[in-house]
């Protein structure tokens, strides 16, 4: 058994609730740029600390009138916009319990989570929403109350509290306790009917006060500047609201983007120029492949490559050096490093807005390469590890020790423990209540104290974890050999032309692979060898691509032992994609229904 514990950064409050902060700052910092919008025009429009109180005051004012009262579940079912934090805080004003519910979720999930939830009032973005509640409404006798933000809630709700005193909304807010209930969130359900992660006002704090005492720092593009960060993770997702929570108890100025695309998002990152990020290893490595495929077009592949090797040993030189492993870059190294900047990595930081020196990244692991080649091109990214019933992060790299290839070690406050099996347990003020009508459930993931993640792991002597798997997703061939699935997968989804991997094999006597293709990067394939654009269909049998994800396969292969490697795969034809069912809003496969959804092409794959 391995444990390893990092003293809290911050105390832990006695008294009050996350709706607290927004009537300080306007108290203590009313100018201070709290969020930004946009407007009809799409340009960005400042809301100060003093506008976003008074905002957040006319709302729960309304929400108290429409009949909200303290304790009440009020789900909201939205892509991450402003009104999101908007409807977030004035809620926990009011001491009600926000139900986040994915904007893709179908009819049947929303019905299952409202019921189990027992919502009393919801809050959608669009008629498609709204028709999606409607649909299943005579199942659920104690919904009242149903808003459209895109059918003007905001106001509606504004008027319908006019009447109202402030103190009838601050004597709802002060009798709040850290122990009240702040919010469910439902897991994704990769597996099975989602659960419903019961959080506190304290979970949130004791998560977002220690990251903010410890990242602090890392906010900034430059000391003394205001910090700002451009928010578009699903604010279903718990990774996104604790960020939420995060940057406006840090004081961070938030601006909201509601599609997690990169061809959407490195527009507004240009015009927002957020001071750092976070995000999910799927943006990076996307910015990374558009960057790349640039580069190809333009006839500048060879220097782009090397840009990316001499990043990368640079990054990986300075590490050792923080380590006390090593010397850090020779100066042959920073010279060639200085040139690169100036023709690549400044082009690259300028896609992400130009002042972004930082990022976190989570929900998935990142490859090594991928982050030393970040940091070495001036961004450095804090690879860290959580889940929801952690209230998102657990640990996280340290700034001055960043190990490329781990999630880091324990965020202040909290201990890790790697068990005898193998699987990773936590312990902290972060972690959940339970369960919502699910004890069994609790019990079984709870144990004196500790949550049982799941996860396997391995920790270091300075104490940084490595997720090698998880429990439930190793695979057992019928010659009795283990394989864990998720660094093969990655490996192969590190080629530019795929897009996502699984790996199957269990019960079968040798593991395979489903791959899908990227629709960009092999547009852009063919353009390069002046191939006609083809048919997906009859893309996935082009020897020359075949060729390609082959060479994917055997390069993913020299990591594992001959019994564990992929033997055979199938090129699909369609993605894998959240709208069907596949993927999970946080871009996780679903196993279980890709393998039904595929059970032919699987079965083929042990014929051959």
């Amino acid at each position: 058994m391995q444990e390893f514990t990092v003293p809290a950064a911050a105390t832990a409050p006695q008294v009050g609730g996350l709706a607290d902060v927004v009537f300080e700052h306007a108290a203590t910092d009313p100018d201070r740029v709290a969020l930004a919008r946009k407007d009809a025009a799409g340009q960005w429009r400042d809301i100060s600390a003093a506008d976003f109180r008074d905002e957040v005051l006319a709302l729960a004012k309304g929400l108290l009138a429409e009949g909200v009262r303290f304790g009440d579940r009020v789900a909201i079912m939205s892509r991450t916009r402003y009104e999101w934090t908007l409807f977030d805080f004035a809620l926990w004003s009011v001491g009600a319990q926000s139900v986040p519910l994915y904007p893709t979720s179908s009819a049947e999930q929303v019905l299952w989570m409202l019921h189990d939830a027992g919502v009393s009032a919801a809050v959608v973005e669009h008629e498609d929403h709204a028709m999606t509640v409607g649909s299943v409404i005579d199942r659920l006798p104690l919904l009242k109350r149903l808003w459209q933000l895109d059918a003007d809630a905001e106001e509606e709700l504004r008027r319908a509290g006019a009447h109202l005193a402030d103190d009838v909304v601050h004597r709802h807010r002060l009798a709040l306790t850290p122990d009240t209930v702040a919010t469910v969130i439902y897991t994704s359900g990769t597996t099975g009917r989602p659960k419903g992660c019961v959080l506190t006002h304290a979970n949130f704090m004791a998560e977002t006060d220690n990251i903010v005492a410890r990242y602090e720092p890392v906010f900034h593009a430059k000391p003394g500047d205001q910090p700002s960060t451009l928010l578009f993770l699903p604010l279903a997702h718990v990774f996104g609201r604790m960020v939420e929570v995060a940057m406006l108890r840090g004081r961070v100025t938030i601006g909201h983007q509601p599609q997690l695309n990169a061809a959407v998002l490195l527009p507004d990152l240009a015009s927002f120029r957020p001071s750092f990020i976070l995000a999910v290893p799927y943006i990076f490595e996307r910015v990374f492949a558009a960057a790349r495929r640039k580069a190809e077009t333009e006839g500048r592949l060879g220097p782009f490559d090397k840009a990316v090797e001499t990043a990368t040993r640079y990054a990986e030189a300075a590490e050792h050096k923080a380590f006390g492993t090593g010397p850090g870059p020779g100066a042959a190294l920073r010279v060639q490093h200085q040139v690169y900047d100036r023709l690549v990595y400044s082009k690259l930081r300028a896609a992400l807005g130009g002042r972004c020196r930082h990022a976190v990244s989570g929900g998935s692991a990142m490859e090594r390469w991928l982050g030393l080649f970040f940091d070495g091109a001036g961004m450095r990214i804090f690879e860290g590890y959580g889940l929801t019933e952690a209230t998102a992060a657990a640990t996280a790299n340290p700034p001055e020790q960043t190990r490329f290839g781990t999630v880091g070690r324990p965020i202040p406050g909290t201990t890790v423990r790697v068990a005898e099996d193998g699987e990773v347990w936590l312990r902290g003020g972060q972690i959940f209540q339970g369960y919502l009508n699910s004890p069994q459930a609790t019990d079984e993931t709870l144990r004196d104290g500790w949550l049982t993640t799941g996860d396997l792991g391995v920790l270091d002597e300075d104490g940084y974890l490595t997720i090698t798997g998880r429990k439930k997703e190793i695979l057992v061939t019928s010659s009795g050999k283990t394989v864990a699935p998720g660094a093969l997968e990655d490996r192969v989804r590190a080629h530019p032309l795929v897009s996502q991997c699984l790996v199957v094999g269990d019960d079968r006597p040798y593991v395979a692979a489903l791959v899908t293709l990227d629709p960009e990067a092999v547009s852009h394939w063919l353009t390069m060898r002046a191939k006609p654009e083809l048919a997906v269909g009859e893309l996935v049998s082009d020897p020359d691509l075949e060729t390609e994800i082959r060479r994917a396969v055997v390069a993913a292969n020299t990591h594992v032992s001959q019994a564990e490697s992929v033997r055979t795969f199938r090129i699909l034809a369609a993605q894998f994609t959240e709208e069907h069912g596949l993927l999970t809003p946080s871009l996780k496969l679903k196993r279980r229904a890709i393998e039904e959804a595929y059970a032919t092409e699987i079965e083929a794959l042990y014929q051959q």
